[in-house]
C-alpha cells in the first residue's frame, strides 16, 4: 500500500520550544508511548531512532507502565517541557493527559499525536495516525460477508471500560457500522440495540468487556463472555494482542473453529496469527510510519517554520489502512497475509 507523502506548510516558526534554533543544534524531540509490552508501540520507537539519526533529531523515549497509565505520561511531559524540547510525539493514554499536553503547548512545545487522538482532537497540534473508523469498518464487512446470512451472536472486546478514547470507540463502533448494525451514539460504546438485524441477517450482542489492550485482558474478557453465551460465533477485538488472548480461551472451550475472529492492527505476529487461521481479519495499521512522520515533521518545524497538514477532507494525517487476511470476499478490498508480511507496522 502507497502512503501518502508528508503535507507542509510554511509558516513563521512560532513553535518556541528549544532543542533547534537552525544553527546546528539538535532539535530535542520526546516520544511518549501507551507501553512498551505491546510491540506496536515497540515498532513505533524503533522507527522514531531512526527518523532522529536521519534528521539530526536528539530523541527521548519514555512509556506508561501500561496501556491506560496516565500519570507516567504527564510526568514525562513535564520533562519535556522542563528539557526544551521543540516537539512531543505521543500516543495519549487517556484524557487526564490532556491538560498537560496543553501545558507543553503553552510553553511552546509542538505536539503531535500518533495512532490516538486525544479528546478533544484539537488539543493537540496535529495528530498522525490510522483511520480507526474505517479499520472497524473493513474487518466489520469482512465479517457480514462471511457470516452469509448466518445469525452474529457477537462479543466485543474493547479497551477500557472506565475512561473513554477515540481509538476504543472508532474501532468498535466502525465494526459495527461495517456489519450494518444502528450503532445509536457513534462515540459510546455499548449503547445500540442488544438484538436486532446486521447486513446479512439477525444479530445478538452478548456483551463489551474490557481487555485493556493486553493478551491476559483479552483472555479473561473471552472468558466472561462465553459465560454469557457459549454460542458466540463472532469476537471483535481492540488489537491482536487481545485477539491472541481471546483465541486462547476460545481454544479451552473448544470452540476456537467455530468463530469468526477478528481485530485491528496487522503487526507481524498478527499477521502471522492470519496465515496460521487464528485471526480471520485484521485491519493493518502503520506505526513505523507514523513515527517516522512525526519525527520529520518537528526537525522541520523546528529548523525551517513549516509546519505539517492534514489530509485533504480529514482533521489528521492519515497514515493508511489495509484489510488483511487469507479468505477475501467480494465487494471489501484486501491483500493476504503474505502481501502483508512485507509490510507490518509499516
Amino acid at each position: 500500500m502507497a502512503l501518502g507523502a508528508l503535507s507542509l506548510t510554511a509558516c513563521g516558526n512560532d513553535s518556541g520550544g528549544g532543542g533547534g534554533d537552525g544553527d546546528g543544534d539538535a532539535v530535542g524531540v520526546s516520544l511518549i508511548v501507551k507501553t512498551t509490552t505491546n510491540p506496536f508501540f515497540v515498532a513505533m520507537q524503533e522507527g522514531a531512532e531512526a527518523a532522529a539519526a536521519e534528521h539530526g533529531v536528539e530523541l527521548t523515549m519514555a512509556a506508561g507502565k501500561a496501556d491506560g497509565d496516565e500519570d507516567t505520561q504527564i510526568q514525562a511531559i513535564e520533562n519535556a517541557i522542563a528539557r526544551g524540547d521543540a516537539g512531543i510525539l505521543i500516543t495519549p493514554n487517556g484524557p487526564s493527559v490532556v491538560d498537560a499536553i496543553a501545558k507543553a503547548r503553552d510553553a511552546g512545545l509542538y505536539v503531535i499525536a500518533l495512532d490516538t487522538p486525544p479528546d478533544p482532537a484539537d488539543a493537540v497540534d496535529i495528530t498522525f495516525a490510522t483511520d480507526n473508523r474505517e479499520a472497524g469498518q473493513l474487518i466489520g464487512e469482512w465479517t457480514a460477508a462471511q457470516l452469509d446470512g448466518e445469525k452474529a451472536t457477537i462479543a466485543l472486546l474493547d479497551l477500557f471500560d472506565d475512561k473513554v478514547v477515540s481509538v476504543d470507540y472508532n474501532r468498535d463502533q466502525g465494526f459495527l457500522e461495517g456489519m450494518g448494525i444502528d450503532v445509536a451514539d457513534p462515540e459510546v460504546n455499548g449503547d445500540e440495540e442488544s438484538t436486532g438485524t446486521y447486513s446479512g441477517g439477525d444479530y445478538e450482542i452478548v456483551g463489551n468487556e474490557a481487555s485493556q489492550g493486553a493478551e491476559d485482558g483479552g483472555r479473561t474478557a473471552m472468558e466472561n463472555l462465553l459465560t454469557k453465551n457459549p454460542d458466540i460465533n463472532v469476537v471483535y477485538t481492540i488489537n491482536e494482542p487481545a485477539a491472541y488472548g481471546a483465541y486462547q480461551a476460545l481454544q479451552a472451550a473448544g470452540k476456537e473453529g467455530d468463530v469468526l475472529l477478528v481485530s485491528v492492527d496487522g503487526g507481524c505476529a498478527g499477521v502471522d496469527n492470519v496465515k496460521q487461521g487464528v485471526i480471520g481479519a485484521t485491519s493493518q495499521q502503520y506505526p513505523v510510519k507514523m513515527a517516522e512522520l512525526g519525527v520529520e515533521a518537528i526537525a522541520e518545524l523546528a529548523t525551517t517554520g513549516t509546519k505539517p497538514d492534514t489530509t485533504e477532507g480529514l482533521d489528521f494525517f492519515n497514515t493508511g489502512v489495509a484489510l488483511v487476511t487469507d479468505t477475501p470476499v467480494d465487494g471489501v478490498e484486501s491483500i493476504d497475509s503474505a502481501a502483508a508480511s512485507e509490510i507490518c507496522w509499516g
